[in-house]
């Protein structure tokens, strides 16, 4: 499961994606962490790619209050048709893509935790899976916008499979380590428009060879807490 990650400022995410200088959601970029705002990238209603800030951490139609009391940040997808939390918004086709220059995870191999950091070996921010929804405070009418942000098992693959701390009393191979799912450029108009079962096929994970993945310094530690949007 991711717990924090670094998004590109605004100009960047529009850059990157196409989207032109028209939201209405102003963003500076930096550290991103569960139940804080942060930008993702849905279709309006006329079809174009928007730009929305939004709580990192998917308020369901259930919910009587914003601030919720359990974690909602990361999904998993063999869940979502049947998780009370997501299945609305994932059978209506409630898809986005959160942009990222780089997320954290925890890596346990030393027998405590270092944080590792991954970024994309051509460079760019990763796209990755979400799903959004619009909540409304029904005593006060303020509209919320929040995400959730997609994972996958990841017990086989080569890199992720290291992340996390194992559970001893489970097999290796049956860890249900998670990784999160990136939406390469090409797929995605179809993981914003197609149906259920069509986007469910881009659900896979990442290549180990496309990642640039190392311990987390001091140095990055610190730009993400200042804020810093731009890789090193």
């Amino acid at each position: 499961m991711c717990n924090r990650y670094v998004s590109p400022a605004e100009a960047e995410i529009e850059r990157f994606w196409h989207i032109g200088a028209r939201n209405n959601n102003p963003w500076r970029g930096g550290g991103v962490y569960p139940r804080a705002p942060g930008p993702f990238l849905r279709l309006d209603d006329r079809g174009a790619l928007e730009l929305v800030v939004g709580q990192w951490g998917l308020i369901p139609w259930f919910a009587k209050t914003p601030k919720l009391t359990y974690s909602t940040n990361n999904a998993r997808s063999e869940e979502l048709a049947s998780k009370a939390s997501f299945k609305d918004p994932w059978k209506r086709g409630q898809r986005c893509i959160i942009p990222a220059w780089s997320f954290d995870e925890p890596n346990w191999e030393t027998g405590r935790n270092v944080w590792w950091t991954f970024r994309r070996t051509d460079g760019r921010p990763w796209g990755l899976a979400g799903l959004w929804n619009r909540w409304i405070d029904r005593s006060s009418g303020e509209i919320h916008e929040s995400y959730t942000m997609l994972t996958l098992n990841a017990d086989q693959h080569p890199l992720m499979s290291r992340m996390h701390k194992p559970d001893p009393k489970l097999p290796p191979d049956a860890q249900d380590k998670r990784s999160v799912i990136a939406i390469e450029d090409a797929d995605v108009q179809t993981w914003l428009t197609a149906s259920p079962d069509e986007a469910s096929a881009l659900l896979r994970l990442t290549p180990a060879e496309m990642f640039e993945a190392q311990p987390a310094d001091s140095t990055s530690s610190a730009s993400r807490r200042l804020g810093g949007t731009t890789p090193p």
